[in-house]
């Protein structure tokens, strides 16, 4: 679903700051070699992460699905010197895919990849964040979020992806449809939980800036 028109979206796009080389091969290698390439975030959303990430500047970034690592390599651009990233996905035949770029960037000797069960591996990140961004299976955002938020720093950022869902969120959901009823009562917590003040932003398929208070 476009929640703006494509004419609207490209305008957007093309008055934002260009996409990175590094990036803009990444984007393209990834619609010719991997499956579901839409996942990826893209030039326009892109450039909004690493905005959030400069501004917040983080000495610890935690992400939640890795994909192809387009969204990894724009939440490293706000880093401060000395900091990591550590980012988690489930994925094993992306673990290379994803190396070979991170390895390519400024930011290959911070960025940390975890493959695995992030529910199994979080706890095990004896850290606290400034800027998470949850972008994986969405049965699992609350039990994230639930489990993240001791792990912030106060004023620290949670960015959590694709909570429009294509439009489902406004449609009577379906008995079987697991992820559209989580993400539903994953936007209410977000409102009404005390411990964050959140914006829900319709971009692309919707993406929340919950700050920690």
């Amino acid at each position: 679903m476009h929640f703006i028109s494509e004419e609207l979206e490209d305008y957007a796009a093309i008055h934002s700051e260009n996409e990175p080389e590094l990036l803009a091969a990444l984007n393209r290698e990834t619609h010719q070699k991997i499956l579901q390439p839409r996942m990826l975030s893209g030039h326009f959303q892109g450039r909004v992460l690493s905005m959030i990430s400069k501004l917040v500047n983080p000495k610890n970034i935690l992400e939640i699905g890795t994909y192809t690592g387009y969204a990894t390599l724009c939440l490293a651009e706000g880093l401060q010197s000395g900091g990591t990233l550590d980012t988690l996905d489930n994925n094993e035949e992306l673990y290379d895919f994803q190396r070979k770029y991170f390895d390519k960037s400024e930011w290959k000797d911070s960025i940390r990849q975890h493959l695995g069960n992030a529910l199994e591996i979080i706890p095990g990140l004896d850290k606290k964040f400034d800027l998470v961004f949850i972008d994986a299976d969405k049965e699992n955002y609350i039990n994230y979020f639930e489990m993240i938020v001791p792990m912030m720093n106060k004023g620290g950022v949670i960015l959590s992806d694709n909570v429009l869902w294509s439009g489902k969120i406004l449609e009577p959901v379906k008995p079987n449809d697991k992820s559209t009823k989580i993400l539903l009562e994953y936007n209410r917590l977000l409102k009404d939980d005390p411990r964050v003040e959140t914006v829900l932003l319709p971009i692309r398929d919707g993406l929340t800036v919950s700050r920690v208070v």
